[in-house]
């Protein structure tokens, strides 16, 4: 029996005072003397492990309270109160909020699950892998202990071209072609994210965490070094159509190469690359824009191994498809694959918007077979999404210095978080294996689709988003 796959929870403390939601208002201006101070009575200690954090300026209390309102409730002069976090409010945008912001720093400290859902009072539907629900259906079937004990539910994909059919010589005997196939134990890559931060460490730490966990990351050879050469079997070197020649002995030693195909792709590239390159994947990275749906199968007829659909940091796509949100623009290339007999004879990823565990099952569930995660990993190292570095500007939590070590316990506890997430969800829908999640969109509601069809016909088709707009379906 093949070993269990299984991600070992290393402690990793944040390097700083993590901004917490709310903060304590303490102006002792009315206060009573009491002989003894509701906050000495704290069970946590706050009050007495309080710091100033002078690389923030800011007092770390926030950090440590736990909000149970007990000197809020107990103070006789009402003295002490709590507030939301100004600070808290400012960080992320409208889809990388400071509830995920904070959320995948936590569980790349702890590797644990974050508790959320009870006394929820938001809306239950929204943008987004917000407008659709999984089919939770098995949920009171398996136990906990089932799930991650003696019940395994794999979460290995395998990236590479699957065989369509089988062959025989004359005497009857199968032929079998060697395929190229490599197996990731997770159905996640790590991408490279849209930040202007990836230094030698940052790169060092995607490297090693990636080679720790049996996962691949992509690495830009614009940002290609030396330190990477140890860790070739975890890295996928990305690159333009035209840069094969300069970078052919790096991709003949790497298990899977990446081409960004924005620009006209010659006829006989993905010919010329798997006969040069025969033990290496070939990867194509398309814009998810309006040729998406055209484009992945027509790759996928000349041998491309692995399609990536890409889309904005926020999963919007791209072109006329700015209105669409990537997991239905995945939907619609999933479904022309299907209909041209050629689905099973490519790996589909997508990049962009992957932002929790779950959007990683409902990726799957539209289509895709894998997902490439960007920001999440930086999220995990601490980044608060703030955007300096794009701006030239100093990074507030130093990440271009991260120790890889460190690091590489932190993205490890954040997959194993995810992981266990991710077989929750698999879980409760009574599925044993992820691959067998892919487009089944029948163990799913959409939004969309519940609209039209509960009002379409009273009110007739949903008008257009303007593109100008850029509203999510």
């Amino acid at each position: 029996m093949p070993k269990k796959y299984h991600i070992d929870i290393k402690e990793a403390p944040a390097r700083f005072v993590p901004v917490g939601r709310s903060t304590i208002l303490d102006w002792e201006g009315g206060c009573l003397r009491c002989f003894k101070c509701v906050k000495r009575l704290c069970i946590y200690d706050a009050y007495n492990k309080r710091d100033f954090d002078a690389t923030r300026l800011a007092d770390t209390i926030d950090s440590v309270c736990k909000n149970c309102l007990r000197c809020v409730q107990m103070c006789p002069g009402r003295v002490i109160s709590k507030k939301e976090n100004p600070e808290y409010k400012l960080l992320g945008d409208s889809y990388w909020t400071a509830d995920i912001i904070v959320k995948q720093s936590e569980m790349a400290a702890t590797g644990k699950i974050p508790v959320s859902g009870a006394g929820y009072r938001g809306p239950f539907t929204g943008p987004g892998f917000d407008s659709m629900w999984t089919d939770m259906s098995e949920i009171v079937r398996p136990t906990r202990d089932g799930i991650h004990g003696r019940e395994y539910i794999n979460t290995s994909v395998s990236l590479g071209r699957k065989r369509q059919n089988l062959s025989f010589d004359e005497s009857g005997a199968p032929v079998i072609a060697p395929l190229c196939e490599h197996e990731i134990p997770v159905p996640m890559i790590f991408a490279a994210p849209p930040l202007n931060i990836l230094s030698e460490n940052v790169l060092k730490t995607f490297a090693l965490a990636a080679e720790n966990l049996g996962m691949l990351t992509e690495i830009p050879v614009k940002n290609w070094g030396d330190f990477l050469t140890p860790h070739l079997k975890s890295l996928v070197p990305v690159m333009g159509i035209n840069d094969v020649d300069a970078w052919a002995d790096l991709i003949a030693k790497v298990p899977m190469a990446g081409f960004v195909a924005n620009e006209v792709v010659p006829d006989d590239f993905v010919e010329k690359f798997k006969a040069r390159f025969p033990g290496t994947l070939l990867m194509v990275k398309i814009p998810a824009d309006e040729r998406a749906p055209r484009r992945v199968p027509a790759f996928a007829e000349e041998g491309t191994d692995v399609m990536c659909l890409v889309a904005d940091v926020n999963g919007k796509g791209m072109g006329e498809n700015s209105g669409k949100f990537i997991s239905q623009i995945t939907r619609e290339v999933h479904g022309r694959m299907v209909d041209l007999g050629v689905r099973d004879s490519v790996t589909l990823l997508l990049q962009g918007g992957v932002a929790l565990a779950e959007h990683v099952a409902k990726a799957v569930i539209c289509g895709a077979d894998a997902v490439m995660v960007d920001l999440p990993v930086l999220l995990a190292l601490e980044c608060t999404y703030c955007g300096r570095c794009n701006k030239g500007l100093a990074c507030p939590v130093q990440l271009e210095n991260v120790n890889p070590e460190w690091g590489k316990k932190r993205v490890g506890n954040f997959m194993a978080a995810w992981r266990n997430q991710i077989i929750e969800v698999l879980g409760a829908m009574g599925i044993r294996e992820i691959r067998r999640l892919r487009g089944e969109v029948g163990r799913a509601m959409f939004f969309d689709d519940l609209e039209r069809d509960t009002f379409g016909r009273l009110f007739g088709k949903k008008k257009a988003v303007p593109a100008s707009e850029g509203a999510n379906p």
